[in-house]
């Protein structure tokens, strides 16, 4: 039996997720435990809220380092892809570096922010984690900082401007959106990164 562990961040969409995964029949458990995470199959680093919260808890829990040597697949939701960048510009601060892009507020084209709300995703063809889905489906987002296309994007969305819906370097993977919001696409996904990934 595969374990897959959501890291905990003490943000607070954790069960949302888990429940993401009950609903594909495929328990989750929601830890900091640090040898769990080490020896857990599949990992999800969810996150709502700001970088420089989240990366406190991350660093009053030991984690960074642990997050940033993990050798099986991760899976990077909405705050959680963003911390996968370098830097990011709310709150200034460092993230894990596990892709040398960076997180910043999104261009003011005259758009709302918070990007809230369903948008269509286009994605390189091939990627498993969008293995099923229809090029521009529908994901739902919530954010106002996002990382511009770069080496590392494996699928666009657009909102005035391209920012990247999902990167992927090595074993980590990110998606701005909110796949446990996202209905039968967003299902599709999580299932696909726990069987293809």
């Amino acid at each position: 039996m595969s374990k897959f562990v959501i890291i905990d961040t003490a943000c607070a969409n954790l069960s949302s997720v888990k429940f993401a995964f009950d609903r594909l029949g495929y328990g989750a458990e929601i830890t900091s435990d640090l040898n769990k995470i080490k020896s857990a199959d599949k990992l999800i680093l969810p996150g709502v809220g700001t970088a420089v919260a989240a990366m406190k808890n991350l660093q009053e829990r030991g984690l960074i380092e642990v997050i940033q040597n993990l050798t099986q697949p991760v899976l990077g939701i909405c705050l959680g892809m963003q911390l996968m960048t370098a830097f990011s510009e709310e709150g200034n601060v460092e993230t894990l570096n596990l892709m040398p892009s960076q997180t910043a507020l999104i261009s003011d084209t005259g758009l709302p922010l918070p990007h809230m709300g369903w948008n269509n995703v286009r994605y390189t063809e091939g990627c498993p984690l969008f293995d099923g889905i229809e090029q521009n489906s529908h994901f739902y987002f919530v954010h106002s900082y996002a990382v511009s296309p770069n080496e590392n994007t494996i699928a666009t969305s657009h909102y005035g401007v391209d920012f990247s819906a999902a990167i992927a370097k090595g074993n980590f993977y990110g998606v701005q959106f909110h796949p446990e919001r996202s209905g039968k696409n967003g299902a599709l996904l999580l299932r696909n990164f726990v069987e293809k990934i």
